[in-house]
């Protein structure tokens, strides 16, 4: 990924909080850790300059450099105390006082974890209050975070990719998919996906569930506000999951992953009418 899609998503963030000044504290937080984000990915692409394209056979998590992550783990950390919410902030600190081998630790058990139980909903609103099971979530939050630019930097050497289908994880690193896209395509719109790790985008069939397979066109709808009509909550009444999408063809400035995450009303609607998010965004929600 260019530098200039970093540069982008900071943008986007930055002019949203006069949009949304009910989502201004979280992107405030985000376009800071994106920041950090642009820096670490401009680090590893000059590090691995002159190594050669990834043909991935298998996962893109089959690739792991310690050796190059691990230095820039502590600055990370020193940065979530400053700027992140209190339960947070207080992991990144406890994580930083056990040193090198708990952060490679952490870093190993999300990035070869499973990926389709980690950093689930529930798992992050019992995080923030608190509860039994919190650290865990915490250190998962911490994890993904800081890996997003490495996966995202392996992701973007992938030469050709070719995927069979409409799969519903990311065909790269097997991630869920963060949020929908809606392109203009002849008369309608092309929808796909992208991987809340490796930021990876596939296409995928306008009427099909990525949570369930459920493919019967009653059981799922979407769901926009007025105020925000570029962004629409896709729902399936079979699992009750949702999944926000980005129209691009309403509002060609948006950039999906900060979009998202700034529409928390459509969230908060979502989840007062029973349906679960398939994959939380970097703020918990």
């Amino acid at each position: 990924m260019i530098q200039l899609e970093w540069d982008r998503r900071i943008r986007r963030a930055n002019e949203l909080t006069s949009s949304y000044p009910f989502a201004a504290e979280g992107l405030r937080y985000y376009s800071r850790v994106a920041t950090f984000q642009r820096s670490l990915y401009a680090d590893i692409q000059q590090a691995l300059a002159d190594s050669p394209a990834g043909e991935f056979t298998g996962s893109l998590r089959d690739e792991l450099d310690l050796f190059l992550l691990l230095p820039n783990f502590s600055r990370y950390l020193s940065l979530i105390e400053q700027i992140a919410p209190a339960p947070l902030a207080q992991a990144a600190a406890g994580l930083a006082r056990k040193g090198t081998p708990g952060w490679q630790h952490a870093i190993e058990d999300f990035w070869h974890g499973d990926l389709e139980t980690a950093l689930a909903v529930g798992g992050m609103d019992e995080e923030w209050e608190g509860a039994a099971g919190g650290a865990k979530a915490r250190e998962q939050l911490l994890a993904w975070i800081f890996l997003q630019p490495y996966a995202e930097y392996l992701a973007d050497q992938c030469e050709n990719t070719i995927v069979d289908g409409a799969p519903s994880t990311c065909p790269l690193c097997g991630g869920k998919p963060m949020v929908g896209v809606l392109r203009s395509e002849g008369d309608g719109a092309k929808k796909s996906l992208i991987c809340m790790l490796c930021a990876h985008e596939w296409g995928f069939r306008r009427i099909y569930c990525p949570a369930c397979g459920e493919e019967r066109e009653p059981q799922m709808a979407f769901y926009s506000a007025p105020e925000i009509a570029h962004v629409r909550v896709d729902v399936c009444d079979t699992c009750h999951t949702y999944l926000k999408s980005i129209d691009l063809t309403k509002t060609g400035l948006a950039v999906p992953v900060v979009d998202e995450l700034a529409t928390i009303p459509l969230d908060l609607w979502a989840r007062e009418h029973g349906y679960e998010k398939l994959q939380i965004n970097l703020l918990g929600t």
